[in-house]
């Protein structure tokens, strides 16, 4: 396959974007790349709209041809404010074209979010879970005039170091204070990439693609090491890509026509099988039944 760059990204016009976590790093650098190639908006999700704001003014600023990139007021850690961005943004449009589920945290302190979900656990796996199954049916909708809707899932390469006793669900609601945050950050990331895929084996007209960026300079590493990402955080410092090369990972997954439903990418473009624990299809299967069955009452139709 030819190697990537954003010269191969496709015209996007009449195409409606979101992209969560926009006010920084790769979701910035994505909503910038996106944006050149004539979409008719992009939403930046985030929790700071002052954040967002300024974000947006830089976009503008130094590149004043970029598409109308709109604010969208969106806390993963908060199933109320999840589900108000949603109906804000179905408020607005009619379609979506591309969500790339962007936004995560990295080895914080031990925490819950608003429904009592450990916070990394919670924040990048339950919420854009939510998140995007209220936005199915517009995707559906959309991909009869658009074949090439699809939603991104990013995942990270810090999955492989998923402690092998993951998704002991009675403990996603506490701290998981005897978990290093290390680990907690791992099984969130191995998640992420399980319901990918059970997903795109559910939604058969569009694509799900999960994807990786690599090792990239981006403000999310976290000073905790810890004994299961040493190897990683001492790539990304020491050999970290930029985040302008690190964000053709998701950009790929986000325009390629060649991409396929369900395939795990990492840079850029590269099919990956993931680690053990990802390619356990009983693990998966168990993974998405359980966020399903807490998203119940939050979406209207939750499908099996």
């Amino acid at each position: 396959m030819p190697t990537f760059s954003s010269n191969n990204i496709p015209d996007l016009r009449e195409q409606v974007i979101i992209v969560t976590g926009g006010n920084i790093g790769l979701g910035y650098e994505t909503i910038l790349q996106l944006s050149l190639h004539n979409p008719a908006r992009v939403y930046l999700a985030a929790r700071s709209k002052e954040k967002a704001t300024k974000a947006i003014h830089d976009l503008r600023e130094s590149h004043p041809k970029a598409a109308d990139i709109q604010f969208l007021q969106l806390d993963l850690a908060s199933f109320e404010s999840v589900k108000a961005a949603a109906a804000e943004y179905l408020h607005r449009e009619s379609r979506l074209d591309i969500l790339v589920n962007n936004a995560g945290i990295m080895m914080t302190p031990e925490g819950l979010t608003k429904e009592g979900y450990e916070i990394q656990f919670g924040t990048n796996v339950v919420g854009p879970a939510l998140f995007t199954q209220i936005l199915l049916p517009t995707l559906r909708k959309t991909v009869k005039i658009n074949p090439q809707a699809r939603v991104v899932m990013l995942s990270s390469a810090a999955h492989a170091r998923a402690p092998d006793d993951v998704y002991k669900f009675d403990e996603v609601r506490t701290t998981m204070s005897d978990r290093h945050t290390t680990a907690r950050y791992t099984m969130s990331k191995l998640a992420d990439l399980h319901y990918a895929k059970a997903l795109a084996e559910r939604e058969k007209e569009f694509k799900i693609i999960p994807v990786h960026p690599g090792m990239v300079a981006t403000n999310l590493h976290h000073a905790s090491t810890g004994y299961f990402l040493k190897p990683f955080l001492y790539a990304a410092i020491m050999f970290a890509t930029p985040v302008e090369k690190g964000a053709l990972s998701q950009i790929f997954a986000a325009v390629s026509p060649d991409v396929k439903t369900g395939q795990y990418y990492g840079p850029v473009g590269k099919e990956e099988s993931g680690s053990k624990l990802a390619q356990n299809r009983a693990l998966q299967e168990r993974l998405f039944k359980w966020v399903q069955g807490e998203l119940l009452g939050h979406v209207e139709t939750i499908e099996e």
